[in-house]
């Protein structure tokens, strides 16, 4: 049982499954701002309703969120002691702006949100909702910058007399041309993520023929959001794709299991390798088309992956510096195929809608159920894409992943901790699965029970909130 082996399951177990929760919080947060500004400006009492329904539903998914992310935090100090040691006075920065300011401002709004619903002035209230989902959005920022110096280290020095890394340019961190790459394609992702859920949770409902005041206009903004946001999913696919190439052209490789350098290089549509992913067996490839996408020309050079071994045994020394290959070329298609089919269906959807009454094909809205996974395994995919299409190093170029897992903690602790964190995560899964679904079929409340008691003559009172979670 090697360490770091072990080490690295834990780590990606538990990454994995928080990121379940991060790109819904950020989407729904936004989701459920705009139905209540709608409600605000319309003084509809459908839009009330389905502020409360998705707010609830945010609500459980924020905090297993929260619950599920102080995990992360101990782990670099329990199994990653040597990385928190060197990354430690560059990461302070940007972790600790995101827990004092960004964190915070989700949690205090939240806060308000939930407590102030006949307390505040409604204005007042949906800002709260719109800083909560600003506040998401800032987290994620100043977390992909951590992340991002990771795939590429810039604005830093090393200390000769410990031998960490120091952090010389915060500016250079926060403006990582990776960073602001991944950014903007994370949280478009994020959009998509929280529009199918919205969109699957209302074909089930809508299937039925229940509250369909509530769940057509949720549906109809659901997928609308999906559409667009998946339009910015893969511009800024492209864009991360292309600033990829350049600085970690062995990941690109990878993804694309091209072994020897091509120009012009076609695009793989399918390909067989060796058991260990060292060589292809056969594929399937568009003349040319990998080389506008990683270059922007189609006479572009792709380096491949053993010209790039070459490279880098040259300049680190004698070792394997190749990710496993079947794992980023599978991912890599997995999130872009899922994705493709997201944006896809997501049209159909729009489509559909634009008719005065509700489909009645019972096929639809299976799909329509279904498709609520897609984005999850997306976003899955290409999170493991991400980390694993950078090793050997976990600080890339700098530090190998090898010399970051700590030295003191031996296997047999380490899968003690793999096995009983993830029984746990296990357990929190059916938890939030069955609160989720309960809620989720539950439905929106009824008008009586968001509208005041003398409300029902009264159109101006028709439009104050006096139910309070």
């Amino acid at each position: 049982m090697d360490p770091v082996d072990i080490a690295r399951w834990q780590f990606g177990i538990t990454t994995v499954y928080h990121f379940l929760f991060v790109p819904l919080t950020i989407g729904l947060s936004a989701l459920v701002a705009i139905l209540e500004t709608a409600w605000i400006r319309t003084g509809k009492t459908a839009y009330l309703r389905a502020t409360k329904f998705w707010g609830k539903l945010f609500l459980i998914n924020f905090a297993m969120g929260i619950v599920t992310g102080i995990v992360q935090e101990f782990q670099f100090g329990m199994n990653w002691s040597d990385y928190s040691r060197f990354v430690g006075d560059v990461f302070g920065a940007p972790l600790a702006i995101e827990g004092l300011l960004a964190f915070f401002v989700e949690s205090t709004f939240l806060g308000l949100w939930i407590f102030g619903w006949d307390r505040l002035p409604k204005l007042l209230h949906v800002m709260c909702m719109w800083l909560v989902s600003i506040g998401t959005v800032l987290s994620a920022f100043f977390i992909l910058a951590a992340n991002s110096w990771m795939q590429n280290p810039v604005g830093y020095r090393i200390d000769e007399e410990t031998g960490r890394a120091v952090l010389t340019d915060f500016w250079a961190v926060l403006t990582n041309p990776v960073h602001l790459a991944a950014f903007p394609h994370t949280i478009t992702a994020a959009f998509v993520t929280g529009g199918m859920f919205m969109a699957g949770v209302s074909a089930w409902h809508l299937a039925r023929r229940k509250n369909v005041e509530v769940f057509r206009p949720s549906l109809k903004l659901a997928l609308g959001v999906t559409l667009v946001a998946s339009i910015g999913v893969a511009i800024s696919g492209d864009l991360l794709g292309k600033t990829m190439t350049e600085r970690q052209p062995m990941k690109m490789a990878a993804a694309e299991a091209i072994y020897e350098t091509e120009r012009p290089a076609g695009l793989s549509l399918f390909a067989v390798g060796t058991p260990d992913g060292g060589e292809e067996i056969f594929g399937i490839k568009v003349p040319a088309v990998l080389s506008f996408l990683s270059t922007g020309s189609w006479d572009g050079e792709v380096r491949g992956i053993n010209d790039l071994q070459a490279e880098a045994e040259a300049a680190y020394g004698p070792g394997d510096y190749r990710p496993f290959v079947p794992v980023t070329y599978w991912n890599f298609r997995l999130m872009v195929g899922v994705g493709l089919l997201t944006a896809l269906i997501s049209a159909a959807g729009l489509v559909l809608l634009r008719r005065r009454g509700l489909p009645a094909s019972p096929w639809i809205y299976r799909v329509g159920v279904l498709s609520l996974t897609l984005p999850f395994i997306a976003n899955s995919a290409g999170w493991i894409f991400t980390e694993m299409g950078r090793q050997p190093w976990s600080v890339y170029g700098v530090l190998k992943t090898s010399a970051s897992v700590s030295p003191g903690v031996s296997a047999g602790s380490m899968l003690i901790s793999v096995v009983a964190l993830t029984a746990l995560y296990g357990v929190l899964m059916v938890i939030e699965a069955g609160l989720m679904i309960r809620y989720a079929k539950a439905g929106p409340p009824s008008e009586d029970e968001v509208l005041p008691p003398d409300s029902a003559d009264d159109d101006d009172s028709e439009r104050s909130l006096a139910f309070a979670y």
